[in-house]
């Protein structure tokens, strides 16, 4: 009797831890399976600010392989552009602006010039391909021959419009399947784009703005800017490789007008340091700081190591430029360039400053190409920022 009396209440207690198991359980499931809604605004800032970093990468990358071309015969000068398209240092561009030409050369991204040989030239397509060994193994632009464009599409044009070199133009495409006759040239198929394409245009690439791949050549535009035409890449790419090959057979023409292009003339030093310091922050805001440690003079390069020049900016996150005051040194023959420039820069995760610099270079030619050859900056003021702004 005794051991009845236990029996019971045993049970009794063995049945609610039972019950209770599978009450939790069942509850468990259906948190499992419930899926929770939290608008995350933190993550839609962080999409927002990734997609500006991707269009500002699409543009610095493709500055890296798209050239100015200056095409000079006995009485006048061409001015169009092209892009690297392999790693024989062949560059794409328009036959119009080479056509005629005695004698070709490039200026690439970081200010250097080349001469460049004719590797072939369309008669009734606007395609030409020139040869700059010197640009040989360095990464081509990436090339989409078989993109299906429609209207709409966002498109980047870069060249060098009226000279200015490295220029962007934002668009769509606003039409398909364009054709029609310009200076002997066919255009059939040819997109039309929004974006403008002036003198100096010519040859440069579409850019497809959701891949960051060149889908087009830009080649032609109407006198009032309102649009432009580009040659879709797979009408270019089987005649471009071709020439390509072929071109390994013959003697190609470096008749040099680099002499010339490269005799020191003060104003043109002055506009090359210009333009190599604001490549210079450009490659730093975007971290790219191998490519800003190549345009460095050989004797900066051995005061400092790419790890501590690297070091001395990889904090820096966002960068403001002042106008620059440029001077030619006449006893050095060097640009002498004194500017501000603000940077903000993240120590720590929470922690922000901006710090404005005293930056002074000293741009020069060496080994006939334009190098920033020495280069300082001061601490001016700095700021702690709330790291949540």
């Amino acid at each position: 009797m005794k051991n009845r009396k236990f029996i019971l209440p045993v049970l009794l207690t063995v049945l609610f831890l039972f019950i209770g198991a599978a009450g939790v359980f069942l509850m468990y499931q259906k948190w499992d399976g419930r899926s929770l809604e939290l608008k995350n605004t933190l993550a839609h800032q962080v999409e927002e600010q990734q997609d500006t970093v991707n269009l500002k990468s699409i543009i610095h990358q493709s500055q890296k392989n798209v050239v100015q071309v200056e095409a000079l015969d006995k009485w006048n000068e061409k001015i169009g552009s092209g892009f690297l398209y392999n790693d024989k240092g062949d560059i794409i561009t328009n036959a119009h602006v080479v056509e005629e030409a005695e004698t070709i050369y490039v200026k690439t991204a970081n200010a250097q010039t080349y001469t460049a040989a004719l590797v072939g030239k369309g008669d009734n397509l606007d395609i030409a391909v020139i040869r700059v060994p010197q640009l040989a193994n360095q990464s081509p632009a990436i090339l989409d021959t078989s993109f299906e464009a429609e209207l709409g599409d966002e498109i980047l044009a870069v060249g060098s419009p009226l000279g200015f070199q490295n220029s962007v133009t934002l668009g769509i495409i606003s039409g398909l399947n364009r054709s029609f006759e310009i200076d002997g040239f066919d255009y059939e198929n040819a997109y039309q784009i929004s974006a403008q394409i002036n003198h100096g245009n010519s040859g440069g690439p579409l850019i497809n703005r959701a891949s960051g791949k060149v889908i087009a050549v830009n080649s032609a535009g109407m006198d009032d800017g309102s649009m432009g035409f580009s040659i879709p890449m797979e009408q270019v790419i089987d005649q471009a490789k071709q020439w390509s090959e072929q071109a390994d057979k013959k003697n190609l023409d470096y008749e040099s007008a680099i002499a010339n292009a490269q005799e020191l003339d003060p104003d043109k030093l002055k506009e090359d340091a210009k333009y190599m310091i604001n490549y210079f922050f450009e490659s730093i805001s975007i971290r790219d700081f191998i490519n800003a440690y190549t345009l460095l003079g050989s004797d900066w390069q051995t005061e400092t190591s790419y790890q501590q020049f690297r070091e001395d900016y990889i904090y820096i996150v966002d960068t403001k430029t002042s106008e620059m005051d440029i001077q030619f040194n006449e006893d050095n023959n060097r640009a002498e360039v004194n500017m501000e420039v603000k940077h903000e820069e993240r120590s720590s995760p929470d922690k922000v400053f901006t710090r404005v610099y005293h930056y002074r270079f000293e741009a020069g030619y060496e080994n006939d190409q334009v190098r920033l050859l020495k280069g300082k900056r001061e601490l001016i003021s700095e700021e702690e920022k709330n790291s949540e702004e």
